[in-house]
């Protein structure tokens, strides 16, 4: 990847030309902050989680977003129903294992969406990757106990193991498949104080991924532009409030000039 600053810039570019549909299977704690997210990017999003529509629904998107927040039985079905039409389709899936490792429901549902279908990305904190490779990582609650360079260190070898690309998120951001690794720095602290930016995340990967079939430079282009708007909205705000909505702002206002210029992600060469 040559450029990935100009790579980021086309994708958003194609994005908004596109605005391709993003179907969003989450959780109820963050579907509208998402759904707005997605608006304000350039994408058109679905969220639909009846068990009965979602292999229809799936079948006119761009990509399938699947994330276990607020889990149940009948949410894991649907989820693995989607999964398996999309997985046939050719479709991008997305995962967020929201919480995994932190107790067994979410752990399993992770592992048996990873199992089943052909998941493109898996977005997450450092703590939730490393819980996919059965590592001792521990979460509190949905928050993550573990560094992203403990999670850097094990990434290359899951990403390989799981055959998907990894995005670990957090101060740092960090993109592999376990062969090209990629770094993305930007974000604003005030980004862990509200609820859904994570999910934000996982479900702009969805809408980049729709435009760019490079599962890497998709994840790494969603995160670049997620973490430019959270620096320009946190020059902003004045607290988590106000940070909810000059974010949404900042994401609408982004143009692909301006991040080709102000995204910082850079690769990493192994020896």
């Amino acid at each position: 990847m040559s450029d990935p600053a100009r790579k980021a810039a086309d994708n958003l570019r194609a994005l908004r030309q596109n605005k391709p549909l993003v179907h969003n299977i989450t959780n109820f704690v963050v579907m509208n902050y998402t759904a707005n997210a997605l608006l304000a990017c350039g994408a058109s999003p679905v969220m639909a989680h009846a068990e009965n529509e979602v292999e229809e629904m799936v079948a006119y998107a761009g990509a399938l977003v699947l994330n276990i927040g607020t889990l149940t039985d009948v949410w894991v079905a649907a989820m693995l129903k989607a999964g398996r039409r999309a997985t046939a389709l050719g479709k991008p899936i997305i995962l967020d294992p929201v919480g995994s490792g932190a107790t067994t429901l979410r752990t399993e549902a992770a592992k048996s969406i990873l199992a089943w279908t052909k998941v493109s990305v898996v977005r997450g904190n450092a703590s939730e990757i490393l819980s996919l490779a059965g590592q001792n990582a521990t979460t509190k609650g949905v928050d993550s106990t573990d560094s992203i360079e403990d999670a850097a260190k094990a990434a290359g070898a899951l990403a390989r193991e799981l055959g998907t690309t990894l995005a670990i998120t957090g101060p740092t951001d960090l993109v592999t498949d376990g062969r090209r690794t990629l770094v993305i720095e930007g974000g604003h602290s005030l980004m862990p104080c509200v609820t859904g930016t994570g999910c934000s995340a996982t479900a702009l990967v969805g809408a980049f991924h729709a435009v760019d079939p490079d599962p890497v430079s998709a994840a790494a282009s969603a995160l670049a532009f997620l973490g430019l708007a959270g620096e320009r909205a946190g020059t902003q705000a004045s607290g988590p409030g106000s940070f909810q909505i000059h974010l949404l702002d900042a994401l609408f206002n982004l143009t692909p000039e301006d991040l080709a210029k102000e995204c910082r992600i850079h690769e990493e060469h192994h020896a």
